[in-house]
């Protein structure tokens, strides 16, 4: 999602020590195995989950999380600064041409780790992000400010992949045995605009094997919001931004495919969704491989979102395996999480509808 905002917060030190487990989630099928479990699952997204530096915040929300029925969390591991930020400011790698570092202390990784810690304790499965396309959180450009080149370059920037790499490295690392790993995510919404979708296509390959050979338990997904599809020209089936989805889903090394949906941003009316869900579904049928709608909002409007829900449980056979909506919700220490306008916050009349309801819907779909 893009337009997010940077958390400054204060840190406090955390222990690292992560059992080692065996990863419990898997594709089977077009659907996902959750703890031996096959079947349609919900989960949410927290970019901001990562920045805490409160401990019982991170519980809470998890707790919040798995009560509610919710079985993944996508959070963004990546949190790159081209400057060190004052010290009570979280960050995760310092990115410049002079020698890069990779922040592994209290006010880096270590905050990561509590969440992943938190997540096992409480069986939610986590998606990982690397690195993001847009500027948030430093980016893709924070590689470009310390290397040089074009944001469109970066995906074949000898330095930029050189160092992207070594982080990746750095995030498997800590949490290759972790049973909390739901999957390991290349970007949020890569795009390439003009570029040929080879670009993305090689790259994606790439990245994924690399992966891959760090970590063969756990699943690989890229994390783009589903652009290039055939038949339709329009924007976002076109392939303007580099992408092209069935394609990339053809991809070895990825287990399952993604895209995102947001008719407001996008300038498409509501009545668009149900053909887009199909579509990817479809596109997933046809190469084995689980949909991911993971990342979807209309401005928190339950009236508009619970059908798009609906929808896609339908296709639990089809395609579909699971749906994340844009964004979790929260009351911290520090007080309300961050609303981007499509944030669902835990306890209200949206959380009842779109969580507590749809929670419902899933269950009541397995038993028939």
């Amino acid at each position: 999602m893009k337009g997010i905002f940077t958390l400054g917060l204060s840190l406090l030190s955390v222990a690292q020590a992560l059992p080692s487990a065996k990863a419990s989630a898997r594709a089977d099928g077009t659907l996902f195995s959750i703890g031996g479990k096959t079947g349609y699952v919900a989960g949410t997204n927290s970019y901001w989950i990562g920045f805490l530096t409160n401990n019982k915040d991170v519980d809470t929300v998890l707790d919040h999380i798995h009560t509610s029925g919710l079985k993944i969390l996508r959070v963004w591991a990546f949190n790159d600064v081209n400057a060190k930020p004052p010290s009570d400011t979280v960050w995760f790698q310092l990115l410049s041409s002079a020698g890069s570092q990779i922040n592994t202390g209290a006010d880096g990784l270590q905050r990561l780790d509590y969440v992943v810690q938190s997540a096992e304790k409480r069986g939610v499965k986590l998606i990982i992000n690397f690195v993001n396309n847009w500027n948030d959180y430093g980016g893709m450009n924070a590689y470009v400010k310390a290397f040089g080149g074009t944001k469109e370059g970066w995906y074949t920037n000898s330095q930029a992949q050189e160092q992207y790499k070594k982080y990746i490295k750095a995030v498997i690392s800590r949490y290759a045995n972790s049973s909390a790993v739901f999957a390991w995510e290349l970007a949020n919404e890569a795009r390439c605009h003009g570029c040929s979708t080879d670009v993305i296509y090689k790259w994606a390959t790439d990245i994924s094997a690399y992966i891959r050979s760090l970590d063969s338990t756990h699943m690989i997904t890229l994390g783009d919001e589903g652009f290039g599809l055939p038949g339709d020209t329009s924007y976002p089936y076109g392939y303007s931004e580099g992408v092209d989805f069935v394609k990339n889903l053809g991809i070895k090394d990825l287990d399952f495919g993604t895209f995102h949906m947001y008719p407001d941003s996008w300038g498409v009316p509501y009545s668009f969704s149900d053909g887009w869900i199909k579509n990817h579904a479809e596109a997933c049928k046809a190469a084995n491989k689980p949909c991911l709608l993971e990342e979807y909002g209309a401005y928190a409007r339950c009236d508009i979102q619970a059908p798009w829900q609906q929808y896609s449980l339908s296709l639990a056979n089809d395609g579909m395996a699971a749906d994340m909506f844009w964004q979790w919700g929260d009351q911290l220490s520090s007080g309300p999480s961050p609303n981007d306008g499509n944030t669902i916050y835990y306890g209200s009349a949206n959380a009842t509808c779109l969580v507590t309801d749809h929670v419902k819907d899933i269950d009541a779909a397995s038993k028939s």
